[in-house]
């Protein structure tokens, strides 16, 4: 049973429908989603002239309630990581280290950065992370800076592995608590987010940093504590985002055939491996963001602002 139709639509791309070949087609009957990571946007919709159905979404995607229908969107928020968290990481990963070495949380932190180091090993300019061979200040310092480099080695590449954001979301619960640091959220989010929850749909957040990391990031933005705008959290734990796998998880564990889920996101090799998983996908441009080479501009819709996704009438 269709409960409610939905015409959300982009104004700066072009339209999703028919834009290419096998997805996103107009005549297909599926309902999209588009998706917003942290650090870049991703809002889903369906499209136009199709029905919300039964409640299905994902990492920031919301959806309607109405039974029946089966639909999603999601919406994570776009913040500034490049300008505000990572260099804190940077910057203070060292203190951090000799601040906390002592403690359980810590201790599991480096263990696990030395499981992946480990893994890494025959990796070009991997670093290790060895064992303690003694006591004494000079041993210690010897091992925490081998902690240091492997995390700056890590972040050079841009690498999403599990340890890197444990120990990042960790250090960024310190800062948020301290008001060293706030998440900066830009200012068209909020508001549109707001419209769609008022008109029935769900939002969840799929980032590759930590579901602790990203609570952290929305209880102490700039915009204040806005957890509440959001109904779930996914991270790398539920699988990479460049795995195809990790969509087709996520969809069953929420009810939701990937062909009903549009994912927006600024990384291509997400992209792809949403559209192995049977999931439609468009790009986000946003301020900081990778660019994009002319053939992926012309292959992927996108869109660069909340502003441009029009909300239709819950009437």
């Amino acid at each position: 049973m269709l409960a409610r139709e939905y015409a959300l639509s982009c104004r700066s791309a072009a339209p999703l429908v028919g834009r290419r070949a096998g997805r996103c087609r107009g005549d297909s009957g599926r309902s999209g989603i588009f998706s917003m990571d942290i650090g870049q946007l991703e809002c889903s919709q369906p499209h136009p002239g199709k029905a919300l159905e039964h409640r299905c979404s994902f990492d920031g995607w919301s959806c309607s309630t109405a039974p029946g229908s089966a639909e999603s969107l999601k919406c994570a928020i776009p913040l500034k990581y490049d300008e505000t968290l990572f260099p804190y990481i940077k910057d203070n990963v060292k203190e951090y280290l000799r601040a906390h070495w002592e403690e359980e949380e810590c201790q599991r932190d480096v263990g696990l950065l030395r499981k992946q180091a480990q893994e890494d090993s025959s990796l070009d300019g991997a670093v290790p992370i060895p064992l303690e061979s003694g006591s004494g200040e000079e041993e210690l310092e010897r091992v925490i800076q081998a902690v240091v480099d492997n995390v700056h080695w890590q972040m050079s590449l841009d690498r999403k592995t599990t340890a890197l954001k444990q120990l990042q979301g960790h250090m960024w619960r310190a800062a948020y608590a301290t008001g060293h640091v706030k998440g900066e959220i830009f200012e068209d989010v909020v508001p549109a987010i707001r419209k769609w929850r008022e008109a029935g749909m769900k939002v969840y957040i799929y980032s590759s940093g930590s579901v602790e990391a990203q609570k952290l990031l929305f209880g102490y933005s700039t915009e204040g504590d806005i957890l509440e705008l959001f109904d779930g959290h996914f991270d790398t734990k539920i699988g990479p985002k460049v795995e195809s796998e990790s969509y087709r998880r996520i969809a069953a564990s929420i009810g939701c055939a990937t062909n009903n889920i549009l994912f927006l996101t600024d990384v291509p090799r997400e992209a792809n491996a949403a559209e192995e998983a049977d999931t439609h996908v468009a790009v986000v441009i946003r301020p900081g963001n990778a660019g994009l080479t002319d053939d992926e501009k012309s292959y992927y819709s996108l869109i660069s602002s909340f502003t441009e996704l029009f909300l239709p009438s819950s009437t």
